[in-house]
Formats: structure tokens, sequence, C-alpha cells
């Protein structure tokens, strides 16, 4: 008897810690985890060996994360706003001065301003007047290949 109330008193503070930590971080991850250890108390509330316990708490924790964080990443990000540096990727711009990884140099005009830009390809050079399209922001580098027109 009292095995089994010490592993239901470990799968509550289990789930406690999960709720608390993801109040806190809101990040949709550790309530996965909370969701593993509500099945992992009615294990032990059955019973249940620990290895089958700890089995079940894995397994259900996996499966809820795999299977519907992406959905409720999806529902609750839903109005969410891009960032400036979010909402440049896909976007096109033109080349003011080439482009060359190999020499650190090249800049591109979007939206009015001037950034130092790179190419996806280390050894690919652009030159001025290219219209390209950016793929990635590296600190304050706007990484470009040329856009398909």
């Amino acid at each position: 008897m009292g095995n089994e109330v010490s592993m239901l008193v470990i799968w509550l503070a289990v789930l406690i810690i999960m709720l608390v930590i993801e109040l806190f971080t809101m990040g949709l991850t550790t309530v996965w985890f909370a969701g593993g250890a509500l099945i992992a108390i009615i294990a032990a509330a059955i019973n249940l060996p620990v290895w089958v316990q700890i089995t079940v708490f894995i397994v259900v924790s996996g499966v809820l994360l795999w299977f519907t964080r992406p959905i409720a990443i999806k529902y609750f990000n839903k109005s969410r706003r891009k960032t400036n540096i979010e909402s440049m990727i896909g976007r096109e711009a033109i080349v003011m001065t080439d482009i060359n990884n190999l020499e650190e140099t090249g800049l591109i005009k979007l939206g009015g301003i001037e950034w130092t830009a790179r190419a996806t390809k280390r050894d690919m050079y652009i030159k001025a007047g290219t219209i390209v399209e950016i793929e990635a922001v590296e600190g304050v580098k706007l990484i470009v290949r040329p856009a398909n027109k």
C-alpha cells in the first residue's frame, strides 16, 4: 500500500510541476508531459508496476507532444503578428552593391532601407541590380538568393 501511495504522490508532483512550468513559459511543451503524468496517476492508482507507469508517462507525453502540439500552436498563434525580421523572409529586394561572401561585401535595399546581405551559398556571387529573395536573417545580415522570375 505504501508504494502505490508514494507513486501517486510522485506523479501528482510531476503533474503540478509540469503545469506550473507551462503557466510561466506558455511554450505549449510541458503541458503534454502533464497529460502523461495524469495518465501515470491512473496507472499508479490501479497498482500497475512502476516500469509500466514510467512507460505510460513517456509514451503518452510523446504522443501528445508529437501529434497535438503543432495543432495547438497553430490555433493559439492564429492572431500572432510577425515581427519586422520575420516579415522580411520571402520578400524581394534589389542588390545595391555586389554580394560576395568570400570578400564579405554586399548591400541590398528593402523598403527604402539598406541592409548588409550575404548569399545563401558561400561561393555565390550576385551582381548589383539583381532582384533577390530573402531566405533568412542572421544577426543584422539578410541571407539572399536570386529571385525566380
